[in-house]
């Protein structure tokens, strides 16, 4: 008997509602290494924008789990991504983001490659006798290009899990973003991460629904109209908008903010001045769409309990002063928000902790939360567990 039909399975509805996962999914140590393997590593994730790497030797790196991917601008121009790591004894190449402006060398034994990924360079070549250079390039990565941002998959062909381009996953959603001009926007600020004590599971379930926003973002609520009614998804991306009230709140940062962006968004219809976009795609992506500037972020796991949140900041070229102003009160603001949603996805942590706790009945306001719950289901079958079997797949 197999530990999936030895253990106790869960119920996916109490009544006529769905139900949450249950607690142990959240802060088991087997659960990262399937996640990675099943969830991310067949999903598109997010390297950088190709404004980040504009010249040529430009590169940026993405840790998955054990996967480190570098993209890099090559001498003609075309954007290549490679597996981070040195052919001859598995050195880590580069770090972070920078410029190799001739050529990648391992800072082990100095084996170098070209842009393109081709070996050019061995130390001491002629202790390799025989050695085909062409043999041993970089590992390529596959990539994509969507509203600006490069995007690689780890997935092996071989295993017949490679997705779907990522515009024709967000189909008619990506097409909202077309006034935006995000493919001509240049980062802010470096690409950052920020490390939360929670599982990255709990961080994404906060950031797919906005149920709790009232009680656990009153300056959203102040500033903002309920988005609750005005949904739309297509499957694996979901949108919710947010419209600025015509009362101005009565914190200044809050309400200077209202007051300052129809004229700093003028470059914006008139219609679109006044309201913020945020866009989940599964499994762990957000961006966010604000009339003066645009953000990315990706909540990766880093084990049990812990998860990182990479991002980073995009705006058009050429600000005005209004628009430079309104650009730090979101800032501002959005500060204050992400520490909300630290602190209560921290609450959420902890109290999984507890025996007490069996899994609630989820809000139709929750329904996008409940297609991820969906996804690990479908791709990790344990997660229909009660309890965390004595063996994992």
């Amino acid at each position: 008997m197999n530990s999936l039909s030895a253990a106790t399975p869960g119920n996916d509805t109490v009544g006529d509602l769905p139900h949450a996962l249950p607690a142990w999914v959240y802060n088991h140590p087997e659960m990262t290494r399937l996640e990675h393997e099943r969830i991310l590593m067949p999903s598109w994730q997010i390297v950088c924008h190709v404004n980040s790497i504009p010249k040529a030797g430009d590169y940026e790196t993405l840790d998955l789990g054990p996967e480190s991917v570098v993209v890099l601008r090559d001498r003609d121009g075309s954007i290549r991504a490679f597996h981070n790591v040195c052919r001859h004894r598995g050195a880590r190449l580069l770090d972070g983001a920078g410029n190799c402006p001739a050529s990648i060398t391992c800072p082990y034994h100095g084996w170098t490659y070209r842009h393109d990924g081709g070996l050019i360079g061995t130390p001491v070549r002629e202790s390799f006798p025989g050695l085909d250079r062409a043999e041993h390039g970089l590992r390529p990565v596959r990539t994509d290009i969507a509203f600006g941002f490069i995007f690689v998959c780890l997935a092996p062909d071989s295993q017949g899990a490679f997705p779907q381009p990522v515009s024709k996953t967000w189909d008619k959603l990506g097409e909202e973003l077309k006034a935006y001009r995000c493919e001509e926007m240049v980062p802010l600020g470096p690409i950052s991460t920020d490390v939360w004590n929670v599982d990255w599971k709990i961080a994404m379930d906060n950031y797919l629904e906005s149920y709790h926003v009232p009680i656990g973002h009153p300056g959203l609520y102040r500033m903002f109209t309920p988005d609750y009614d005005d949904q739309a998804k297509v499957p694996g991306v979901a949108r919710g908008l947010s419209w600025l009230r015509e009362k101005r709140s009565s914190r200044w940062s809050e309400g200077l903010y209202q007051s300052l962006i129809d004229k700093a968004a003028e470059h914006l219809p008139a219609d679109q001045r006044r309201c913020w976009r945020f866009y989940s795609a599964l499994p762990n992506l957000g961006i966010d769409v604000y009339p003066e500037q645009m953000d990315f972020f990706q909540v990766l796991p880093a084990g049990p309990g812990k998860c990182f949140i990479r991002g980073a900041v995009f705006g058009l070229p050429g600000a005005t002063r209004e628009l430079r102003a309104v650009r730090y009160l979101s800032g501002r603001i959005n500060v204050s928000i992400n520490n909300e949603d630290k602190w209560l996805c921290a609450r959420v942590q902890r109290g999984l902790a507890s025996s007490s706790y069996t899994p609630g009945p989820l809000s139709r306001l929750e329904g996008c939360m409940h297609e991820f719950h969906n996804l690990l289901r479908q791709r990790i079958p344990e997660f229909r567990l009660a309890v965390a079997p004595k063996q994992f797949g």
